[in-house]
């Protein structure tokens, strides 16, 4: 398509977008009186307005029915985690049996390299990306200290980061299967994220974990950036074990529940080590009070702690507003406003001397996804204070990009053309 930098062109993609009804389906904060161009949902998602009836349900069922909402709530609160396998199992490509909620991201990452690391003194190694999120930085860091100390292996040598080449903002795939080959029996765990946090670059899933699979290590990803936002297929690419958080793209409030995946292949293995709990025992047998654990031959079994219902309720409301519009129609709307967005930003580029912004997500429609993040080359924070006061919110990280994720959902092509005027007078200013 050939886009135009007008008003009118960028409402008429509005007028095409048969997404554009859900917009109405949200909460917008207003700055100066008016709803605001929001770029952060791959921080923190919008709220939709079905969230609150969702979490009010909880409420008086809570107050009408106190203990007895467990199992005579309309939606009774002891399997009330189950409702989120079928529309989740869609949104990343599994089986019912292999998806939950449960906890939040890191925990969860936690629980899951209790099964899938468990190094040896010649196989302890973890392959991560360059520029992982802090917090998984930190999870790799203390696993290996605390198994290390019990192993004897080197914790100086077992995380092994593959890097962008000089001069490259992102990592090629050719080097992330050439470091999984090198590292080969050493190799114990290969955990990325599915799409990097600070470029919004998409890894090549699939491929990556066939190879991590070749040596004989298990692979795992970290799609905070990835569910809700990008097509996945975990069932079909053999992934051993996946987790992400649901208040970026899925829109469930912040801090809230994580939901997580564990492959088929892995629910019947009575040699994988997990932490065990009452909610992951055999659901048909939970209420014995057994002394043994035997968990349940699905995802469940890896539960901990029964449900947090408040917190899921408005996770509930968003699943099935996913359900109801699909990925594929999502992930659609979601390549032509982004690159609505990126001709936007190339066509201020021209209209201002002296001003260059590099794009530093691969242009490539299969390795992006929701979110370009821009350097403003000669720009300070000053513009992003400047975009935020005049009511478009993005995110700032040093030392001078701001990413910007026009969320499918909520965000609109006329969004798109006004922030670039936005930006234009900021620059100009």
């Amino acid at each position: 398509m050939d886009f135009q930098n007008t008003r009118e062109f960028a409402k008429q993609l509005d007028s095409q977008d048969e997404l554009a009804k859900y917009r109405d389906e949200f909460i917008f904060p207003q700055v100066n009186g008016k709803d605001v161009i929001y770029f952060t949902g791959n921080s923190l998602g919008l709220q939709p307005k079905s969230a609150k009836k969702y979490v009010d349900e909880i409420m008086n069922d809570w107050a009408s029915l106190a203990v007895e909402g467990h199992f005579y709530a309309d939606k009774p609160w002891w399997d009330y985690h189950e409702r989120f396998c079928q529309p989740l199992s869609e949104i990343v490509g599994g089986k019912p049996t292999e998806v939950g909620v449960m906890n939040t991201l890191t925990v969860n990452l936690h629980l899951l390299m209790v099964s899938f690391y468990r190094p040896t003194q010649k196989k302890y190694k973890i392959i991560c990306e360059e520029k992982a999120f802090p917090s998984d930085q930190y999870m790799f860091q203390s696993q290996i200290d605390f198994h290390s100390k019990n192993i004897g292996f080197n914790s100086k040598e077992a995380l092994v980061e593959i890097k962008r080449r000089e001069g490259e903002h992102n990592i090629r795939l050719e080097d992330v299967l050439s470091k999984i080959e090198e590292v080969g029996d050493e190799l114990a765990l290969v955990l990325i994220g599915g799409v990097n946090y600070y470029t919004g670059q998409v890894f090549d899933i699939k491929t990556i974990t066939e190879a991590g699979h070749k040596v004989g290590a298990y692979v795992g990803w970290d799609l905070a950036h990835a569910a809700g936002n990008i097509e996945l297929k975990l069932n079909e690419w053999g992934v051993d074990f996946a987790a992400w958080c649901s208040y970026k793209y899925m829109n469930s409030g912040p801090g809230n529940a994580s939901g997580y995946f564990v492959h088929e292949m892995h629910h019947e293995d009575a040699e994988l080590s997990r932490f065990g709990g009452w909610w992951g025992h055999n659901k048909e047998r939970r209420f014995l009070m057994e002394p043994v654990f035997d968990p349940a031959k699905s995802a469940d079994g890896w539960q901990i702690s029964n449900l947090p219902i408040l917190s899921l309720a408005p996770y509930l409301a968003s699943v099935n507003m996913f359900a109801e519009i699909g990925m594929q129609k999502l992930i659609k709307k979601r390549n032509s406003i982004t690159s609505y967005l990126e001709f936007v930003l190339h066509e201020i580029d021209k209209e201002i001397e002296g001003i260059k912004f590099e794009i530093i997500t691969p242009s490539n429609q299969q390795e992006r996804a929701c979110q370009l993040s821009v350097y403003l080359h000669g720009q300070g924070k000053e513009l992003f204070d400047y975009l935020m006061k005049k009511g478009v919110i993005t995110d700032w990280r040093e030392p001078n990009v701001i990413r910007l994720a026009p969320v499918p959902l909520y965000t609109s092509f006329e969004d798109m053309y006004e922030f670039g005027q936005i930006l234009k007078q900021g620059i100009c200013e």
